[in-house]
C-alpha cells in the first residue's frame, strides 16, 4: 500500500498504487499544477511592483497606485494566462491541458499582483507604503516557502533569489518615481 499526494498537499491512500505510479502522479501534479501556479505567483508578485511603486512615489496618492496595481494585475494575469496556454499543447511535453495551465498561471499572476496593491486603498500615503512593503515581504517569504516545499530547494537560497529580484525591481521603480 502506498501513500500519495494529490491536490494541494493532501495525502491519499490507494491500495493499488505502485511506487512508480505515485512518482508519476506527483511528477504530473508538479508539472501541471504547481509549476504554473509558481510561475504566476512569482511573475505577479514581481512584475507589478514597478508600476505600483513608481506611481505612488511620483504621485504620493495611494489610490493612483491601487488603480495602477489593479490594472497591471489584470493585464499581467491575462497576458500570463495566454502565454502559458499558448506555450505548448501539453501533448509532447506532458504538461497537461493548456487551458488549465493558462488558467492557473493567470490566476496566480493576478493574486501575486493584487496582494501588494490592496494596501494602497489606505488613504494615508505613509501608512499605505509601509503596509505595502510588509505585504511584499510576506509574499517573498511565502514564495520561498512554496519553492522549498514543492521543489526541494533551500528556503534561504529561494528567499535570497526572490528578494534580489524584488529589490532590483523596487530600486528601479523608486529611481523612476523619484527622478521623473
Amino acid at each position: 500500500m502506498v501513500w500519495q499526494r494529490s491536490g494541494w498537499g493532501d495525502v491519499h491512500h490507494h491500495k493499488f498504487d505502485t511506487p512508480s505510479n505515485v512518482e508519476s502522479h506527483e511528477h504530473h501534479f508538479l508539472l501541471q499544477r504547481v509549476q504554473p501556479a509558481m510561475i504566476g505567483l512569482i511573475d505577479g508578485s514581481l512584475s507589478t511592483l514597478a508600476p505600483i511603486f513608481s506611481v505612488v512615489l511620483i504621485s504620493h496618492k495611494p489610490l493612483y497606485a491601487f488603480v495602477a496595481g489593479l490594472a497591471t494585475s489584470f493585464g499581467a494575469g491575462v497576458s500570463m494566462a495566454f502565454s502559458e496556454g499558448l506555450s505548448d499543447t501539453g501533448e509532447l511535453t506532458g504538461r497537461g491541458s493548456p487551458l488549465v495551465r493558462g488558467g492557473i498561471t493567470g490566476a496566480g499572476t493576478f493574486i501575486g499582483g493584487i496582494l501588494h496593491s490592496l494596501p494602497f486603498l489606505i488613504p494615508n500615503y505613509h501608512a499605505a507604503l509601509i503596509t505595502a512593503f510588509g505585504v511584499v515581504a510576506f509574499e517573498l517569504i511565502a514564495l520561498a516557502a512554496l519553492r522549498s516545499k514543492f521543489f526541494d530547494t533551500s528556503f534561504g537560497t529561494s528567499l535570497a533569489a526572490v528578494s534580489l529580484a524584488g529589490a532590483i525591481i523596487v530600486a528601479i521603480s523608486a529611481l523612476l518615481g523619484a527622478t521623473v
